[in-house]
């Protein structure tokens, strides 16, 4: 006898397998699916409430002293948000900011975070002590795809095994793998990693016709992120033709300018914020509530009642109003502009050729971001989709195009920054340049510089610089037991490999004697 699943949240026939598209944000999180009926993407949610998931996570006591985090012993999302300021040292937010840094990267930073950032002295990845354990940001993240995988599956009511998790588009190598480890520990099978623009890009020109062709601008400001690309929509190809950004700019700095403007105001030094934890939880949730204030307001006028347990306190009035906002973000959107003309120039495009902006991210909500990009590009904005959802939104339709439900769109994506290899003299040698298209493959020969020389050293970086101290290491290795032969004789071809995903794989082969090694 023949059997058949019913959804019953859906109603509808139960596909045997659901693939469903994630937004791993730095201040919220979504995961979206297209149902099955409309064949719409859709971002999930219980009923009556937000289909955003604050990206935060909280460790009670037993996770910080136990060796393993049991069930329960996490909480992550909303009821997460009620300790930011009761418990700012067990209670971390915007993990996706320190995804494959190092402490050197952020600790300009550090003031920012309320928890405690491991300083080590060295260039490795960043971890995040709370009580007696160490997370890395790839741990953290994972917490918070599991809550969305947990959240999916209550709500279709069948088992979600695999996504697409979307990424800043300017993410390197490094924070790709992360995000891809991320997922695997929540217990995903990340078949892509998708650009956060090009995702977006996909759910605005979904509705096009096979005959509309238009050249776009999706302009991404998030929490913690900017990515500004250029794509060309026609006959239901997507291709990207540039991709600028910043991974650590966001929201959150927006934040940080209203706090240090207040600090100044009521001649609180900044080392207050690192000394005390709770003050600076409670004044960076204030300065978040003002920002979105002033959204629709020209005043912000707010009053913030604190007292620490260590008998520590403040009570005072707390205002700004929308013109010195606006003089204080002035600089971060700024950047934002350079980086937009850095896109159009790699394009080797105008303002006058884009057709459509696209806004994507929270932090566009901001009038004056809006009003800044208007000026910048000589025409309105396009901000008529959910800037918090659309790229989930496109990350489910990316998810439907992998599992062959639909054939009608492709997308054609590029490697954000350049790929090579350290040669004589601390020298870059490019071998994927920016901007190429992936998935991409690329090969150089190299040789040996002294007689009878048995290895070659390869070191791999990332970046636009001419010298390898000015760009991002993201692996070594050595290619070893080379036969003994005069030097130059020897032909040692490297190969670069880049997928779908815009994750690095290096081969070395030495093409006289047969030796190689690889490394991903």
């Amino acid at each position: 006898m023949a059997k058949i699943g019913i959804n019953i949240a859906t109603g509808s026939l139960q596909k045997e397998e659901i693939i469903v598209g994630i937004d791993l944000g730095t201040t919220n999180s979504l995961i979206a699916i297209i149902h099955p009926e409309t064949k719409q993407a859709v971002a999930l949610k219980e009923h009556n409430t937000s289909s955003l998931v604050p990206s935060i996570v909280h460790f009670n006591e037993n996770a910080r002293l136990n060796d393993t985090v049991g069930q329960g012993n996490v909480t992550v999302g909303e009821a997460a948000k009620q300790y930011l300021i009761t418990e700012p040292q067990n209670t971390i937010f915007s993990a996706k900011r320190l995804m494959g840094k190092s402490y050197n990267d952020i600790k300009n930073h550090s003031s920012f975070f309320t928890y405690k950032i491991i300083n080590d002295n060295t260039e490795s990845l960043v971890k995040v002590q709370v009580g007696n354990k160490f997370y890395s940001p790839i741990d953290l993240s994972s917490f918070i795809l599991k809550e969305l995988k947990q959240r999916a599956e209550h709500i279709l009511k069948t088992p979600v095994n695999k996504a697409v998790v979307t990424v800043p588009a300017y993410f390197n190598d490094a924070q790709r793998q992360a995000t891809r480890d991320a997922g695997k520990l929540a217990g995903l099978d990340v078949l892509r990693i998708v650009n956060e623009p090009t995702a977006a890009s996909l759910a605005y020109g979904i509705g096009l016709s096979k005959e509309d062709h238009k050249t776009i601008a999706v302009y991404d400001l998030g929490g913690g992120t900017f990515d500004i690309s250029i794509l060309k929509i026609s006959n239901g190809i997507f291709e990207v033709l540039s991709t600028n950004g910043d991974t650590y700019l966001g929201g959150d700095d927006l934040d940080n300018a209203i706090v240090k403007f207040w600090l100044q105001q009521l001649s609180i030094n900044e080392d207050e914020l690192k000394n005390d934890q709770m003050f600076s939880q409670a004044i960076r949730l204030k300065a978040e509530e003002a920002k979105k204030h002033l959204s629709f307001n020209e005043e912000f006028n707010g009053e913030l009642h604190y007292s620490s347990p260590k008998g520590r306190g403040w009570e005072g009035a707390l205002k700004i109003s929308k013109s010195e906002f606006e003089n204080l973000v002035q600089p971060f959107i700024e950047k934002t502009i350079i980086c937009c003309k850095n896109a159009l120039k790699d394009a080797s495009l105008t303002t006058k050729d884009i057709e459509v902006i696209v806004m994507v991210g929270g932090s566009t909500r901001v009038p004056y971001v809006k009003k800044t990009i208007s000026d910048f590009f000589g025409k309105e904005v396009n901000d008529s989709m959910n800037p918090e959802e659309v790229v989930a939104l496109g990350a489910a339709l990316q998810a439907d195009i992998l599992a062959g439900n639909n054939k009608e769109f492709l997308l054609l994506d590029i490697t954000p920054l350049s790929l090579g290899i350290e040669t004589r003299g601390g020298l870059m040698d490019i071998l994927i340049p920016r901007n190429s298209k992936i998935p991409t493959k690329a090969s150089r020969q190299y040789t040996t510089q002294v007689n009878g020389q048995s290895g070659i050293k390869i070191s791999v970086y990332q970046g636009e610089r001419d010298l390898v101290k000015d760009n991002r290491k993201l692996a070594e290795f050595n290619l070893t037991n080379i036969p003994g032969m005069p030097a130059g004789l020897p032909k040692v071809e490297i190969s670069f490999l880049i997928n779908a995903d815009g994750i690095l794989v290096v081969k070395a082969k030495e093409l006289r004697s047969g030796v190689e090694q690889s490394i991903d």
